[in-house]
C-alpha cells in the first residue's frame, strides 16, 4: 500500500521561506511524476507545481519565479522549496504522485488523476 507523507510545513513570516517534502512508502516503481497542490482558506483546491517523469516542471502563474519542485526518484521523494513567501500562500499543502507517466500528463499536470495523495501540511505565511 502506497502512503505519502508530507513534512516542512509551518509558520513563517513574508518573504520567508519553506521546504516542504513528502516521502512516499510502499511505492513499488522506479521512478514517478507528481505535482504539489494546495487548499487556500475558503477557496477550492488548485494545481501549484508539477514534473514529469524527467524532470520537466510546470508552474502556476501565482507561484513561478518563487517556488521549485525537485525530486528524487531513488528515495521516491519530492520536494517543493517556497521562497519569497506571500500572506496568500496561507494554506494545506499536498502532495500527489504517479507511475503512470504519458506525454497527456505533462499537457495537464494539474487535473491529472493522480492515484497517491498525501494528507496534508500547513504553511501559514504572516505578513
Amino acid at each position: 500500500q502506497v502512503q505519502l507523507v508530507e513534512s516542512g510545513g509551518g509558520s513563517v513570516q513574508a518573504g520567508g521561506s519553506l521546504r516542504l517534502s513528502c516521502q512516499a512508502s510502499g511505492y513499488p516503481y522506479r521512478d514517478f511524476c507528481a505535482g504539489w497542490f494546495r487548499q487556500l482558506p475558503g477557496k477550492e483546491r488548485e494545481g501549484v507545481a508539477s514534473i514529469g517523469l524527467h524532470g520537466s516542471s510546470t508552474y502556476a502563474a501565482s507561484v513561478k519565479g518563487r517556488f521549485t519542485i525537485s525530486k528524487v526518484d531513488a528515495a521516491s521523494t519530492l520536494y517543493l522549496q517556497m521562497d519569497s513567501l506571500k500572506p496568500e500562500d496561507t494554506g494545506m499543502y499536498y502532495c500527489a504522485i504517479d507511475s503512470y507517466c504519458p506525454q497527456g500528463f505533462e499537457d495537464e499536470p494539474f487535473t491529472w488523476g493522480y492515484p497517491y495523495w498525501g494528507q496534508g501540511t500547513q504553511v501559514t505565511v504572516s505578513s
